[in-house]
């Protein structure tokens, strides 16, 4: 059943962040993962479609022809068309980026999206799995084979050495003492790349690379101290992503941050400084 056409006040039960703020956050980290799967007019269509989802964090039901209108009157009429704006909306629904939702009119016809962004996808070491000791049987060829199917259906675990070449070694070198397999090294410099694309930094520095290792041997100071540390790299993102502020903060003219400019539907304008904002 499609949703009734409204006001965007009436759709705030279908954001997914608490503030601007938040909303913000997640969509630089979308962009620091997923940003190569768009082209330059997808792009321009996905960010301005971000900025008419100020007034409901993450949700916006601009009409299309709305959404066109501003992107032409900003780039002085070399905006982009209609086909390559649903092409960016399909794209970033495949990828997980947007949920769209249709809306009809109360006589029945097809009003204008819903678009609902999501939250980026919170990533963490895999649980360790429990071993499963095979029952007891008195049919000894049953147990055998029951044991070969696990062994040929159980997951091959890559060691360090199989992580990807845009991982630093001195980063490997460190990380593989503690988690030794190549999937969770990855996420961990994952993490690396999305807080370095935040505060404009290239990832592949010497000094996000010491903040990096600085930031991990802080994590197991933690985790060897104290049990209390639900998800390990959740903690290693806050400790990465406050050091690195602090670095972005150092660097600016006279302490000054970078504002985040909104414009809503109403054509109100909107500045949002996030670093400054406890």
């Amino acid at each position: 059943m499609n949703l009734k056409s409204g006001r965007i006040e009436g759709f705030e039960g279908y954001s997914q962040f608490k503030c601007v703020k938040e909303f913000n956050t997640h969509m630089e980290m979308w962009l620091a993962v997923k940003k190569q799967e768009f082209s330059k007019g997808e792009l321009v269509g996905l960010k301005r479609l971000v900025r008419f989802s100020a007034k409901v964090p993450g949700v916006s039901n601009a009409k299309i022809g709305t959404v066109l209108k501003a992107i032409n009157e900003e780039y002085q009429g070399n905006g982009i068309s209609r086909s390559t704006f649903k092409r960016m909306t399909l794209k970033a629904k495949e990828l997980g980026i947007l949920t769209i939702h249709e809306t009809e009119r109360k006589n029945g016809s097809q009003s204008s999206n819903l678009y609902s962004f999501n939250r980026f996808p919170q990533s963490e070491p895999p649980k360790a799995k429990k071993l499963d000791h095979p029952k007891e049987t008195n049919n000894l060829l049953k147990t055998n084979n029951q044991e070969n199917n696990k062994r040929n259906e159980a997951p091959i675990e890559l060691d360090h050495t199989f992580v990807s070449d845009k991982v630093p070694q001195a980063f490997v070198q460190l990380v593989k003492y503690f988690f030794s397999d190549a999937k969770t090294i990855e996420e961990y410099w994952h993490m690396v790349q999305i807080a370095a694309f935040r505060f404009e930094f290239d990832q592949n520095t010497e000094e996000v690379l010491a903040i990096a290792i600085q930031s991990f041997k802080q994590l197991i100071r933690k985790l060897k101290s104290t049990k209390q540390v639900a998800k390990p790299i959740a903690f290693f993102y806050g400790i990465l992503t406050n050091k690195l502020k602090d670095l972005y903060l150092d660097q600016l003219p006279e302490y000054e941050s970078k504002p985040f400019r909104y414009v809503l539907e109403t054509g109100e304008v909107m500045y949002y400084d996030w670093l400054h904002v406890n």
